[in-house]
């Protein structure tokens, strides 16, 4: 028996949904009227324990019970099954997952379409939503030719979030069309690299494809590599060179405008924070409503926006939410040759990185305890 199912109906008074896997039944979850949940967007298992890990490790100072909702494309090659399947081993009654089959037409995203309703009820039960990293953004659905460096894999989540997104705040794309934030405009929406990147074409806006090619003229790696390190916005080390003792993703130092999300975050702090970056996409034109909070340092390449009118939709660029900055274990080199030594904390304490990254989440539950 395979069921889908396209929508979820919190303002009944008892709501009862059904979740399959090909043709193996899994549970049966319910929810009580008025009781709320965020949105964890694209939940795969390493999102899902991202979540788990800053809620349980109160660094998300959130209940690590509150109830989640994991939403996902069941287009997509990943298999959400391996999802389910970790929620049930690590016993987190307290995670659900949707999936939807559509919207499947790219000329269909930016406007009233059948999955409408879904979002709607997704939006009505929502506490918050998180919109995670991932591949690039067909550049077709912001009005670009395809770079030569750009990577596109999951073409149907991309088609799945920048719908919701543009169903919660609207774009260029229809000027007339009213937002679901208009309803709650103070409701939180987060993007993290791609879902920041997400959060702008959504609104209309348009991407820089390569970072090192457009930005910088680079043409090889060792170009990049004889950049100034704040201008490296991917790991290029490691495809240079085999050293698994490397750190996964470089730091590089951002310049956060005042009267921002980000500048309450940085506090008494005046160091311009190191953050963990690994992306070679960046906003080019701002979608409608939306203006940088962050940028690098040399102000070449966004690395924060926010919304002028709901205030609380936020993308950042780099990656806070990574388990690696907190895991004072786990060591890295961070030089070609070095041994791996010290921790991601220990490199950036204090107002270098570590108060930044925390203040984000503390920040962060804020915005969901409204």
């Amino acid at each position: 028996m395979n069921i889908r199912f396209k929508s979820l109906f919190l303002l009944l008074s008892l709501l009862s949904v059904t979740f399959y896997y090909g043709c193996e039944e899994r549970h049966e979850t319910r929810f009580e009227e008025g009781e709320k949940y965020v949105v964890l967007m694209h939940p795969t298992v390493a999102n899902v324990r991202i979540w788990t890990y800053l809620t349980s490790n109160d660094i998300l100072p959130v209940d690590p019970s509150m109830n989640v909702l994991g939403v996902y494309s069941e287009n997509t090659s990943y298999n959400f099954t391996r999802t389910a399947d970790f929620i049930e081993e690590e016993g987190l009654g307290h995670v659900k997952l949707m999936g939807l089959d559509g919207p499947s037409d790219p000329d269909n995203l930016f406007t009233e379409n059948e999955y409408s309703g879904t979002f709607r009820e997704i939006f009505e039960g929502a506490a918050g939503i998180i919109f995670f990293g991932g591949a690039d953004i067909p550049p077709s659905l912001y009005g670009s030719e395809l770079n030569l460096l750009t990577s596109i894999s999951t073409p149907h989540r991309h088609y799945i979030e920048l719908s919701f997104l543009y169903h919660l705040i609207g774009g260029y794309q229809d000027e007339e069309f009213t937002p679901l934030l208009e309803e709650d405009p103070e409701m939180p929406v987060l993007g993290l690299c791609l879902g920041m990147q997400t959060i702008n074409v959504a609104a209309g806006g348009t991407m820089i494809q390569d970072i090192p090619t457009e930005v910088y003229g680079a043409q090889t790696v060792e170009d990049v590599l004889r950049l100034d390190p704040d201008n490296q916005h991917r790991d290029y080390t490691t495809i240079h060179q085999s050293d698994h003792e490397l750190g996964a993703y470089p730091f590089h130092r951002i310049m956060i405008e005042e009267g921002t999300h980000l500048s309450a975050i940085m506090g008494e702090d005046t160091y311009p924070p190191y953050i963990r970056t690994s992306h070679h996409q960046a906003v080019d034109e701002t979608g409608k409503g939306l203006y940088v909070s962050a940028w690098s340092m040399d102000g070449k390449v966004v690395e924060g926006i926010e919304h002028e009118i709901y205030p609380n939709v936020i993308g950042v660029q780099f990656h806070p939410e990574s388990i690696t900055i907190f895991d004072e274990e786990r060591k890295f080199a961070y030089r070609p040759g070095e041994e791996a030594t010290m921790s991601y904390m220990e490199l950036y304490p204090g107002e270098k990185g570590e108060n930044f990254h925390r203040n984000f989440w503390i920040h962060f539950a804020g915005l969901l305890d409204r």
